[in-house]
């Protein structure tokens, strides 16, 4: 009898990668996984690695640190909603007294209407709402950075986004803090009609600012799962469109920090499992976005429960 075999959905964004490769990531384990004797950036760099969220919080405050007692900006950029990461930095920056004046802050993405039109910061779902509460609001008002060191996008911003970050980082001298949707994106950058179109080259692909883009299915329903949106698959309730940096904000950084290990409240099931195998070690390519990363010099950690190896799990349910 001869095996089953299928094409995937075409909304896939990799039905048509190699076969081959996709099995051999899909076994791959964490011994293979730092593993990069093709990288196309000699300082790309994965490390699995056990909460590896404190090395990323120790990094944003020793920058922020650093930019009070040397008197120079430190811009990074952020993702949203990130409480659970953004209360204990806040935490530290109190404790220690640290002076954010120089500091400067880009949130790299927000929810927008099927018309284009960004949610405004008081959207609860929303991640400049997330930002400002759960980050700017808990730093000490001695403390906090001046309200106009906090950019995020909006309807009278977006077309200036990538022009703005440029010019405030004194050209290119961010941080990028970044993690992958279910597409691969970052930000918002997804396999989206708005930055894919046909033919376009790698280079146009990476020359392209922040815009507003219609998301990608496997996006929204990921965003579903989220605690603002209940958790409930509530595919409905999430916005169809988001504004986003570009992948040209990606290029132009200076340092670029990329953390796998997302997880559905905590168990083993992940929606990052696959996409990371693909981005850290797929090829380069605008249908999975974060691939991209593989050009440029990038610090990648990877938890170990998302660098286990994709099985059938013939007991087990959702």
């Amino acid at each position: 009898m001869s095996p089953f075999s299928f094409k995937s959905a075409d909304w896939v964004p990799y039905k048509d990668f190699d076969p081959a490769l996709l099995e051999r990531l899909r076994r791959m384990g964490e011994a293979e996984y730092e593993r990069r004797e093709d990288a196309h950036h000699p300082d790309f760099r994965i490390k699995v690695l056990e909460n590896f969220g404190a090395v990323c919080t120790a990094d944003r405050f020793t920058n922020i640190k650093e930019s009070d007692e040397k008197n120079r900006k430190f811009v990074m950029i952020c993702g949203n909603p990130n409480p659970h990461s953004y209360m204990p930095l806040a935490e530290l920056i109190n404790l220690y007294r640290i002076n954010c004046r120089n500091l400067y802050v880009f949130t790299m993405d927000e929810w927008a209407d099927e018309a284009g039109h960004i949610a405004p910061e008081t959207y609860k779902a929303g991640f400049t709402y997330s930002f400002l509460k759960y980050f700017y609001d808990k730093i000490d008002p001695k403390l906090r950075p001046p309200r106009k060191n906090i950019y995020h996008p909006t309807d009278a911003n977006m077309k200036d986004y990538s022009r703005l970050l440029y010019e405030v980082s004194d050209g290119g001298n961010y941080t990028l803090y970044s993690g992958p949707g279910w597409t691969g994106h970052i930000a918002f950058i997804d396999p989206c009609p708005e930055f894919n179109r046909p033919g376009i080259t790698i280079d146009e692909y990476l020359d392209q600012p922040a815009q507003v883009v219609s998301l990608h299915p496997l996006t929204i329903a990921q965003n579903s799962l989220h605690g603002v949106f209940g958790c409930s698959g509530d595919v409905g309730n999430v916005p169809p469109k988001a504004a986003t940096l570009g992948p040209l904000d990606v290029k132009r950084a200076k340092r670029r920090f990329e953390q796998h290990g997302l997880s559905t409240m905590g168990t083993f099931s992940s929606w990052q499992r696959m996409v990371s195998r693909l981005i850290c070690h797929g090829p380069v390519t605008p249908l999975v976005p974060g691939s991209i990363l593989q050009l440029f010099p990038c610090t990648l950690y990877v938890s170990p429960q998302i660098a286990k190896p994709i099985a059938c799990m013939e007991t087990v349910g959702y």
